[in-house]
């Protein structure tokens, strides 16, 4: 800390700036008219930020270069202390931030800003599609200076030995002209107040310019998504519409790199005028149905289809289904004829028969995503990336099949709960003029893998035992809260007072989830790469980095959580 040392120029540098050698190390940068220093990224989120002791050891302009990566409610923290940093130490902040996708699941989402004296000045776009944007303001050194001058334990904080004592790297320039000060013309910028979107807008926009940064980068001709008739499918696709309206937003305006891109991923001269207009050539989307799908489902993939534009296919898959079983049959003996539960099979039978239509949607979702540019006659633009449809809670409990159609090439929601993305359908409604999603709101979340009657209809949360809510809530104890059985079912024990829930049943729930989670966990080591959105996303590839294979038992754990059960109804006996 507060070292440099020089480091010799490699020749072909040196002979184009002239100098050897470059200080090289922490220190502040001497202008004619003020002092800067650097932080970089992470450094603002630290109790010791190194803006702090540069502060007090003069630097009047703190600059950021920043990669932060976006997660849902996260920029408001991130101005916070920008504005407490230049509160309490006076002075001017740059911050810089990476826009765009990085090649793997993060999205960085810019909002570039420039802040002094605890206020905002000015504030980039969190989100776009752009290659560049640039973030202006005119802020006034003086104001800095009576800043601190007004806070005289500032001043006596700054003579203390202990502050570093920074080396100052001196360069020859100003950063105003001299005549600035008598130019009546130059104007301070005035404070605004930040911008902030709503998670439903942030679902909206980030995974949006996430999905056309991978689809132009990987020179694909569009996406092939299976449309369920169920929410999460749903949202993926509206996510899509948001692309595709923001990328017929910038052509509108002249982007010539964008322009440039749709004509590439198309392989024509189009020029969209509408969002509908680009996702006829680029979205594609199928229903797979068989004899356990309902009217309802077709019905609803069919009409949101048509309200977004995408080049649709509606197909039954029940031959495809029948020939898999019959050649199981016919290996293994006529009596080896698989059935559901509701028709009198076994577990592993009802599993097994349920299993086969997931994986074959994966399989006919690759064929069509392959095949479908070349049946429409697109002479450019590559094959389809195939879009999954699997959200972070299930992924957690693992409540989907190893290689269904939640096995992709890219999944824009799967580190975004239910709850998140139901709120994010709600408000698509509204904003985007799309009545039809009305019906998806209504809809209880189903696999349909199962023969349905009057009698029984197959429900996600029956199966698992558990809500999608207690799922978030989960994930973020898991995760967030590094919780274990015995600490989550404590600490529920309090949250949960309103619930009207009984230990006991707590403890079902939280047993019954860690159960599922270990023996599920191995589904993580392939699950397709989502666009990261939650801190609790359990994506073993980048962001939970803990084993697959779990005692399944806790044995250990779910003693304790018993014994602690027994003694909390054994004193509420004694005190009735």
């Amino acid at each position: 800390r507060a070292q440099v040392d020089d480091f010799v120029l490699p020749r072909f540098i040196a002979q184009i700036t002239g100098q050897r050698t470059v200080p090289l190390g922490d220190a502040l940068v001497s202008t004619e008219d003020s002092c800067i220093g650097i932080e970089l990224c992470e450094e603002l989120f630290t109790p010791q930020s190194p803006h702090i002791a540069m502060s007090l050891a003069g630097a009047e302009i703190i600059v950021n270069s920043s990669g932060s990566h976006h997660e849902l409610r996260k920029l408001q923290r991130r101005v916070d202390l920008i504005k407490e940093a230049t509160m309490k130490c006076g002075g001017i902040y740059l911050y810089a931030n990476q826009q765009g996708c990085d090649g793997d699941r993060l999205y960085y989402d810019g909002s570039a800003m420039v802040l002094a004296n605890g206020a905002v000045l000015a504030m980039g776009r969190q989100f776009s599609i752009a290659d560049v944007e640039v973030t202006l303001a005119t802020a006034d050194l003086g104001a800095v200076r009576a800043f601190r001058a007004a806070n005289s334990s500032r001043s006596i904080q700054a003579s203390h030995a202990e502050v570093p004592d920074y080396p100052r790297v001196h360069v020859a320039f100003s950063l105003s002209p001299e005549h600035a000060q008598l130019d009546y013309s130059v104007r301070p910028t005035a404070p605004m107040q930040p911008r902030f979107h709503t998670p439903e807008e942030e679902i909206n926009l980030g995974p949006a310019c996430w999905l056309w940064d991978y689809l132009r980068r990987s020179r694909q001709g569009g996406f092939f998504l299976p449309l369920s008739g169920g929410i999460d499918s749903c949202s993926t696709a509206l996510i899509v519409h948001s692309m595709c309206r923001l990328v017929v937003a910038a052509c509108a305006r002249g982007d010539p790199q964008v322009l440039s891109d749709v004509r590439r991923c198309t392989g024509s001269d189009i020029v969209p005028q509408t969002a509908q207009d680009l996702a006829s050539q680029i979205f594609h989307t199928c229903y797979m149905g068989t004899t356990n799908s309902s009217p309802d489902t077709r019905a609803r993939a069919k009409q949101l289809a048509s309200a977004l534009g995408s080049y649709h296919v509606d197909l039954s898959m029940d031959s495809v289904v029948a020939a898999i079983v019959g050649l199981f049959t016919l290996v293994c003996g006529s009596t080896a004829t698989p059935r559901y539960a509701v028709h009198g099979g076994s577990t592993a039978e009802n599993l097994a028969l349920q299993n086969i239509q997931a994986r074959l949607r994966m399989l006919l979702a690759y064929l069509f995503a392959a095949l479908l540019p070349w049946v429409r006659g697109r002479t450019g633009g590559g094959s389809l990336l195939v879009l999954g449809s699997s959200n972070v809670d299930e992924c957690l409990r693992g409540y989907f099949t190893k290689y269904d159609c939640s096995s992709a090439d890219l999944n824009p929601i799967g580190s975004i709960s239910k709850a998140d993305l139901r709120r994010y359908v709600a408000y698509a409604c509204t904003h985007m003029d799309l009545p039809v999603l009305l019906s998806f709101l209504d809809a209880m979340p189903t696999a349909e893998l199962v023969p349905f009657s009057k009698d029984y209809v197959q429900s996600d949360e029956v199966e698992m035992g558990m809500t999608y809510d207690e799922l978030t809530e989960f994930g973020r104890l898991r995760k967030i809260g590094r919780c274990g059985p015995y600490s989550m079912f404590t600490q529920l024990l309090h949250v949960w007072v309103d619930r009207k829930l009984s230990p006991r049943e707590i403890a079902d729930k939280v047993k019954r989830f860690f159960f599922y989670y270990s023996i599920n966990r191995h589904k993580m080591t392939t699950i397709t790469p989502a666009y990261h959105a939650e801190t609790y996303s359990p994506d073993d590839n980048r962001f939970d980095m803990r084993q697959f294979l779990y005692n399944s038992s806790w044995s250990w754990q779910f003693a304790a959580i018993d014994n602690a059960v027994d003694r909390i109804e054994a004193l509420g006996e004694h005190q009735n």
